[in-house]
Order: C-alpha cells, then structure tokens, then sequence
C-alpha cells in the first residue's frame, strides 16, 4: 500500500470564474488556467498540495474534495465498499497520465482517489 497521501484538492461550484478569482486574492494563489475548460490550478510548490478549481458540470452548487493518492485504484474502490463505503463517480481519466474516482464512507463523506 502506498503511503495515501493528499496530493490534491479541488474546489468546484456554478462559477468558476468568481471561484477562482475569490482565492486567487484571498490567498495570493496563482493559478494556471489553461486546462480543458479553463479549470485552474495551483503550483503545488506554492500552496503545498495541487489545488484545482472549477465548475460543476451540472451547476450545482459544489463541493470541495480531498484526493489521496493510491497504487492501485481499483483495489482501494474495492476495499472501500468492503469496508462499508461505496463508489460515488467510478475511476476515469481527467487527461494524460492520470486517473481519478470517488468514495463515499458509510457517513457519506466523499473523498476522491487518484492513479498517477
């Protein structure tokens, strides 16, 4: 097992702009916005860990999401509805390189996975 650390959060809701521009000077973060979409995304030499923010694909109103990262995705989705959780968004890949899904915790509580 890997050491599962948090690599990545993500900050997403119905304007990603104002969302971006919001902790870009709340913090002093610099974001990189040339992601498909225009998703942006922080140096994480700056800020610690990558920190992405964008829109809801649906519009909804958003979340913030924690994404630990893991050798093998597929065996931690099933060790998490072993455990009582179940998979929220199955794994897929966002672009090049890696691979990404969702879990909920018997509580409900999301955390997303990541497969670099």
């Amino acid at each position: 097992m890997t050491d599962a650390r948090v690599i990545h959060f993500e900050i997403v809701g119905k304007d990603q702009k104002a969302l971006q521009s919001y902790y870009s000077n709340l913090f002093g973060w610099k974001l990189d916005t040339s992601a498909p979409g225009g998703y942006g995304m922080s140096d994480p030499a700056a800020t610690g860990v990558i920190v992405g923010i964008g829109s809801t694909p649906d519009g909804s109103a958003g979340h913030v999401t924690g994404y630990v990262t893991v050798d093998d995705i597929d065996a931690t989705l099933a060790r998490a509805v072993g455990l009582g959780g179940k998979v929220v968004m199955p794994k897929f890949s966002p672009g090049p390189g890696a691979t990404i899904a969702l879990v909920a915790d018997p509580e409900g509580h999301v955390v997303g996975l990541t497969q670099m």
